[in-house]
Order: C-alpha cells, then structure tokens, then sequence
C-alpha cells in the first residue's frame, strides 16, 4: 500500500507544521493542507514566509524548503480528498459549550463533518488518520459513517495522535521521542498501519515508530497529557505553601527533580498551564470516566484542573491584594499573553483569566507580546463574554513596544516566560513606572536579587 499523496484537513497550529515536516522529508509524496478558513490559507501562501498563521521556530524555513515543490494549501477540500491515498483530519475537537458533556466533553461537530465529507466525495480506498486529539473510541465513530455510505469504498483508520510542545513543534517533528500508530489488528488494519508507518521511517528510527490497536493510542494521547499537566499542578500546588514558609519553590524543584525517578521536566512553578490540550484532554478523561461511573477517577483528574484555575486567581488576588486591596482606575503591564514562549497560540493562556479577573476589578490593562496581535487578545477576552467588547476596548490597550507598555504602570506582570524580558532595561522601566512599583513574576524568569536593587518590589511565584 503506498502512499503518493496526503490530503489534510485542517491546517492550524498541528496540521500545518506535521504536513510541512512531512512534505519536507519526504520529497516524493504530495501533500496538501486544506480549510474552509480562506484568510488562513491565504496566509500559508503569503509570498512572505515569515507570514505564514503559526509561528514556530524553524517553521518558515521548512515551509519555504517545501511549499509549491510537494506541499500545497487550498482551499479546494474535495479536489484534494478526492485525489489523496491518504487523509489526515486535523481540525479543532474543542470542550463542549453546550449539551450533553458541556463543559468536559470533547465536541466531535467538525471531526463527524470532515468523515461525512470524505465519504460523499471519496471514489477510491483511503487510510483516514485521526491527528486531532479525540476521545477513546471515536475511531469507531469515524468507521461507521465511512463504512455506512453505500458507495463501495473502503476505508482503514488509523490514529496518530501527536505529542507536539508549542514552541519546539518543528524540532518534535524532526527528532520525535516516539510517533504512535494505532490500526486494526485485521490484515486491512496492518497494511495500513505499515504504510503510515513507511512515512515516517523517512526519517524516524523504526525502533522508536510504535503501533498499537487504535484505542490504546487514543487513550494514550489522553493520558500523556494527563500525566504532564499532573506534574504542573503538583508543582503549583506546592508552590503556595513555599509563599507561606521559609521554602522556595525553585528550590524544591531541584532537589526532587535530581531524582532519578522523577526528573526535572515539568517542574517549573507558574501561574498556570495553558494550551490547547491540557484542560481539553483532561476535561475529557474526567467526561469519559464519569460516563463509565468511575466518580473516584474522574474526581482525581478533575482536581488537577482545579488546581491549575485556582493558580490563576491566586496569582490575580495577590496583586490586587498587594496594591492595597484595590487595582481600580490603576495600570497594570503585562509581558506576555501567548501561553508559552516561541508560540504565537493564545488557547487557555493564563493571561486571559488574570486579566478577566483584574478587569473585573476595574483595573486598566497595558498588554505587550512579542508575537500575539492586538486582534487575538481582544478576540480572546470577548470569548469569555464576561462584559461587552466596548468595555474590553477601553479597559485594555495593546502596545507594540515592552518600555510604552510599562510606562506609569502600578505593576508589571509577566505571563509569559519570553526570554527576551530578562534582556530589558528595568532601570529604564521602573523610573518610569509609578512608585512603589512592583513586579509580579509569573514565570520566575527574572533575577530577583537585581530587580530589588533597583527598587522594585518584586513577587516571585513560590517564594
């Protein structure tokens, strides 16, 4: 069974860069990303590669190596399925807002969309890849719609969860610690699963290619996840009682993080973990688990979401609380809003809720990212519909530039771990600032010891 052209829907933040890596290693198979989403197509293709929608370190190069060679956007979805021997479906399973599940369940709307689309148009056998993370079992939910066409094509699903870090996505791709395939274990399942397998042997070690039936790799994209954001709420959670001991939470991290068994990735206080997987594949092992009345499991996963939105607050409480009990009418900076470094991704940001819940209090907001637009940090606070968009408007402004952003600010909160914030000129920013000023380090990032020296009154996360 090979593979000569790739079809994949959707090209956000995990299509797009899979497919370039692909297209990029493997010069021989055509591959082509598709969406709906017009202006995000346009963008892949600006002549401009530094343009393009996702920023990843490393990406623009990969997509100017392979793009008009083998790797193609558009926005012609059925030429593409029709024509593919593959599909990878790679479009958004986000938290249900509605219904049955609200609030914890994975919404399966544009995966069931995307199948009835692949089964209408497709007149050929095609391997369809689930690369959107799903809950256990969607696979069967994929199978019976594309096996209850009636128009004699066959179809194999595989499922190919990925393991990308926003910020080394390309690296991940390139050097991946292990790709997972998940098929059926029938001859039909086997072949399709050594084909995509074939893909990536182009440049992943066989050895490190693990395959499994298709529920055990579902199940472990979940977990995976589960495992990592366990880690960050731990951590978090021991970072408040070091704020209220002599302990320092940078401290303890490097002394259990030495040890062997548990090691030191993971360990990092913050003020939250976002992204667009942790709380999503958590909020879905809780729903799956509830759904099979598993209450004890569901509630032990549940809490690390609990723990992880009470950081945020906390985080936000602790400036108002600093600032004598009230931040109205007063500006407070913040560095950051993507929810990592080296990404341009604002999904579950812990920017967004602390500033929802500084906004709340009136305060007024001047926001700097070194790669967010102003655009999407609107879009984001409107998301949550916690007061109108006007309001958003005037209460928070973006700046282009750190030193404008800092300027006449109460206090600077860094929510973002950008490595260019240590660089600054915080002399320059605190005689600026209005006095006393005051640093909140989310990300404990800065030198504390220097920041002090200058004047500033500096809260770390955990000490």
């Amino acid at each position: 069974m090979t593979v000569k052209k790739i079809c994949c829907i959707g090209a956000g933040y995990v299509g797009g860069p899979t497919m370039a890596v692909i297209a990029k290693q493997c010069p021989g198979i055509q591959v082509t990303v598709v969406d709906l989403n017009e202006a995000r197509i346009a963008a892949w293709n600006d002549q401009d590669v530094n343009k393009i929608p996702v920023y990843e370190p490393g990406l623009s190069e990969v997509v100017s190596e392979a793009r008009g060679r083998n790797l193609f956007f558009s926005t012609d979805v059925d030429k593409a399925i029709d024509e593919a021997d593959m599909i990878f479906i790679s479009v958004n399973t986000p938290t249900k807002t509605y219904g049955a599940g609200k609030g914890q369940a994975a919404d399966l709307k544009w995966i069931e969309l995307c199948a009835r689309q692949i089964a209408r148009v497709s007149k050929s056998d095609k391997i369809v890849v689930e690369k959107s993370t799903l809950p256990v079992r969607t696979a069967s939910t994929l199978k019976d719609i594309l096996q209850h066409t009636g128009n004699g094509v066959k179809f194999q699903i595989l499922s190919n969860p990925e393991f990308l870090a926003e910020g080394t996505a390309v690296e991940d791709l390139l050097s991946p610690d292990r790709v997972l395939i998940g098929g059926d274990q029938n001859e039909g399942g086997r072949k399709a699963i050594e084909a995509l397998v074939e893909i990536y042997a182009h440049w992943v070690p066989r050895e490190r290619i693990l395959t499994t039936n298709v529920w055990s790799s579902e199940l472990s994209k979940l977990t995976a996840n589960a495992f990592l954001a366990q880690r960050v709420s731990s951590i978090n959670a021991l970072s408040e009682l070091c704020e209220h001991t002599e302990a320092d939470i940078n401290e303890v991290a490097r002394a259990i993080g030495t040890d062997s068994r548990i090691g030191s990735k993971f360990l990092k206080a913050s003020v939250g973990f976002g992204g667009s997987c942790f709380q999503k594949d958590i909020l879905n092992l809780v729903y799956i688990a509830r759904s099979y009345g598993l209450t004890q499991v569901a509630d032990y996963w549940e809490q690390v979401i609990i723990m992880n939105d009470h950081q945020k607050k906390r985080f936000a409480n602790k400036i108002i609380k600093t600032l004598y009990n009230t931040v109205n009418g007063k500006k407070i900076a913040f560095l950051g809003w993507a929810f990592k470094k080296d990404t341009n991704d604002t999904r579950e940001s812990a920017a967004i809720y602390v500033a929802d819940h500084l906004l709340y209090e009136q305060a007024h907001i001047g926001v700097y990212d070194p790669k967010v637009p102003a655009q999407q940090v609107y879009i984001d606070l409107d998301y949550l519909a916690t007061r109108s968009s006007d309001e958003n408007s005037q209460l928070v402004q973006v700046y282009n530039d750190p030193y404008e952003a800092c300027k006449d600010a109460h206090a600077v909160a860094i929510l973002t771990e950008w490595d260019e914030f240590k660089q600054y000129d915080w002399q320059r920013i605190y005689d600026n600032m209005l006095k006393p000023a005051h640093i909140f380090d989310g990300r404990n990032i800065l030198d504390k010891a220097k920041l002090e020296n200058i004047g500033f009154k500096v809260c770390p996360i955990g000490s």
